[in-house]
């Protein structure tokens, strides 16, 4: 079906559109306000899932969302760059 740019706009007007925005749960190995350790963590725990279950595991999901919600992407990418220079300080 095509919409004329006002149909369009009147069709999505009532429609009603939600979007969740969840983070990773509280730890209890992390009582601080400073999520560093606990996005490093995260990270870790997503790359050793990946190594022992395959990417397509759908169980390690669950720590790529962890991580990318607490970490800064300046972090990740640095971090995704050691990894593949064989620089990465964390224990993989």
């Amino acid at each position: 079906m095509i919409f004329s740019e006002l149909n369009l706009h009147s069709h999505l007007h009532n429609r009603a559109f939600f979007v969740e925005l969840t983070t990773a749960p509280a730890d209890f190995r992390f009582p601080t306000t400073n999520q560093s350790r606990h996005c490093f963590t995260r990270y870790i725990e997503f790359h050793r899932c990946v190594a022992a279950k395959g990417e397509e595991s759908g169980e390690c999901h669950k720590f790529a969302k962890y991580y990318r919600s607490l970490c800064p992407g300046e972090w990740v990418e640095r971090w995704n760059e050691q990894r593949e220079n064989g620089t990465f300080p964390g224990p993989l």
